[in-house]
């Protein structure tokens, strides 16, 4: 997939294309759905798929503090959506100017000027330009007045009830991380460098821990939780844990994994750790020996757990520039 991040990294590139656009927040099983779509479209007309996304996301730029954290940073929403087959994603810098264009403005210049846009293929709820008066209805009256096509996808469900970023979001913040896996297609995760902690976990406890820098946004409810943890290439079972540390005085949110039956050195890696099922509340206990039988007892639940078939894992890394 090539990521163009301005219409002149590709101008003069694409003879005509099948687009879709969105903020494809999460890259969930609603949003896989509309690029593969798009993707057969654009290969059955003999045209480019295009997937158009945009960075920072509309939302933060036009509430700033107001948004709610994110359910994909954008190194890993490009991840994902090149999993789903478009040969390009242009990833437009959102601006306070461009919220204010029309959408025949936005068409006619990023769309159709830049992309040769010949077909469009939107969600079901998706909007675009100045007050969101790009709606199904004007896209196509722009569509009969400029010679490309719409469609629109109908919305996507599991468990009767429609995928969205925000049923993900509310999901994974109330700890219910296996509830939103079908609608993931995937577990939620989080990625980031092992930093050294307070070296407590294996000096004190016997099971030392991966301690994350944090650089998501959006975090499971603090708590314990039954993780895959994916480092240098391979993926180990692992318990999570989630929160302040009680017990030991801690006022500071933090993500600390035990990769069982590992004894390696990954500080200073990049690990991704995957949720798939919590198991308790963050709790304060009395002291060291009681915390250290309660962590032993999360380990054997995280490996059984694990060991489910149900918690298998399948990890894709498509080559980005591919």
């Amino acid at each position: 997939m090539i990521v163009a991040r301005t219409i002149k990294d590709i101008e003069g590139t694409i003879a005509g294309s099948c687009v879709t656009i969105g903020n494809f927040d999460g890259v969930h099983k609603g949003h896989q759905r509309l690029i593969e779509l798009a993707c057969s479209r654009a290969k059955a007309s003999g045209l480019v798929s295009v997937a158009v996304t945009f960075d920072p996301h509309p939302l933060w730029v036009l509430r700033n503090d107001k948004t709610p954290p994110f359910i994909t940073l954008t190194e890993q929403k490009l991840e994902l959506i090149s999993q789903y087959g478009p040969q390009v994603c242009l990833l437009l810098n959102f601006t306070m100017e461009m919220a204010k264009l029309s959408p025949e403005e936005f068409v006619r210049t990023y769309l159709l000027d830049g992309l040769n846009m010949k077909e469009m293929i939107i969600g079901y709820d998706y909007h675009l330009g100045k007050g969101r008066a790009g709606n199904f209805e004007t896209l196509r009256e722009l569509g009969d007045a400029h010679g490309f096509t719409v469609d629109r996808l109908d919305p996507v469900t599991v468990d009767n009830a429609i995928v969205s970023s925000t049923r993900i979001r509310d999901l994974v913040q109330a700890g219910n991380v296996w509830g939103a896996r079908p609608l993931l297609g995937r577990f939620y995760q989080v990625k980031g460098e092992v930093v050294h902690g307070k070296n407590r976990g294996g000096r004190l406890l016997g099971f030392p821990t991966a301690n994350l820098k944090l650089v998501d946004e959006l975090f499971p409810k603090p708590g314990v939780y039954a993780v895959w943890v994916e480092a240098d290439g391979v993926v180990h079972m692992g318990v999570a844990n989630i929160g302040k540390n009680p017990t030991f005085g801690n006022d500071v949110l933090s993500v600390e994994a035990h990769l069982l039956d590992f004894s390696g050195d990954i500080y200073g890696a990049d690990i991704r750790v995957h949720f798939v099922q919590r198991i308790r509340d963050e709790k304060k206990f009395s002291g060291i020996d009681e915390l250290k039988e309660r962590i032993a007892t999360d380990v054997d639940l995280g490996r059984r757990i694990l060991s489910q078939p149900e918690a298998a894992i399948k990890l894709t890394r498509p080559d980005l520039d591919g």
